[in-house]
């Protein structure tokens, strides 16, 4: 139940902090939009094998280092966001270990296999893909995010879809927190949900759910909803946004093609 809570105080968080911060530097959620995409495809971009492709993706962390300071993203909420990536790049990353084991060199007696550096690679990837998403998110709400999406012609539906899915998100927090309430009740002396009960608890859960949707759907149209979302203006400088997006785009451009730590390296 701590867990269903601690999600529904996440999203509120993340809405209000990126709502605030969009107050304060004016900058277009769109500007930001634009530059994480940037950042994710330099990143996705780097080779896998060598120490080169590592080097290089190990400077691309000087953006999210920039972030994290000028936006004060705390730092807590970051880990528990990312664990869950580190461990799947991890478990993806180990059969890569397992069979490319052609050594590339040796440090000391201790044999650096290609396996090592596709492992290493595949995990910077990952939670430097997820970094720069979270700090996105706190930076900007969802419904600015949608609407950058919507100025950036993807498709309508697609952007409604999101911007619901995350809206209502939280009722289906709630209704797995109410049911997990109620199974507390009738099992008091124990602990979370016995295997057996997993199959009938999730189908209630999405029977609820669909009864849920209908009741908000049908809510939305008698409001006046006709499939088409209306974003709220946002006041920004564009001078500001468009500056943003050069600036951060050559400087991510020069970190991909100079890779800072291995030009250091090299030096030294």
């Amino acid at each position: 139940m701590n867990n269903t809570r601690q999600a529904a105080k996440d999203i509120h968080i993340s809405d209000n902090a990126g709502s605030s911060k969009d107050k304060e530097d004016g900058i277009y959620p769109v500007a930001r939009l634009i530059v994480v995409f940037i950042y994710i495809l330099l990143v996705v971009s780097f080779p896998v094998h060598g120490f080169y492709g590592l080097s290089g993706l190990a400077g691309m962390f000087l953006y999210l280092l920039a972030n994290i300071i000028w936006y004060q993203v705390s730092i807590k909420a970051l880990l528990r966001r990312i664990f869950p990536i580190f461990l799947l790049t991890v478990l993806a990353g180990s059969a890569g270990l397992i069979m490319d084991r052609e050594i590339y060199f040796l440090y000391g007696q201790i044999p650096i296999t290609y396996g090592m550096l596709s492992m290493a690679a595949l995990i910077l990837k990952g939670v430097f893909c997820v970094t720069a998403s979270y700090i996105l998110s706190v930076t900007a709400s969802i419904m600015q995010i949608c609407h950058a999406l919507y100025i950036m012609h993807v498709p309508g539906e697609i952007v409604m879809v999101i911007m619901l899915m995350h809206r209502y998100l939280i009722v289906l927090i709630k209704e797995a927190e109410r049911m997990q309430q109620a199974y507390k009740l009738r099992a008091p002396g124990q602990k979370g949900l016995h295997f057996k009960v997993w199959g009938s608890f999730i189908g209630l859960l999405l029977l609820r759910s669909m009864d849920r949707a209908e009741e908000v759907y049908e809510s939305m149209k008698l409001r006046g909803f006709c499939g088409v979302m209306q974003y709220s203006s946002f006041k920004g400088s564009k001078k500001a946004s468009i500056c943003y997006v050069l600036l951060w785009g050559i400087f991510l451009f020069i970190l991909r093609v100079f890779p800072v730590f291995f030009i250091v390296g090299a030096i030294l």
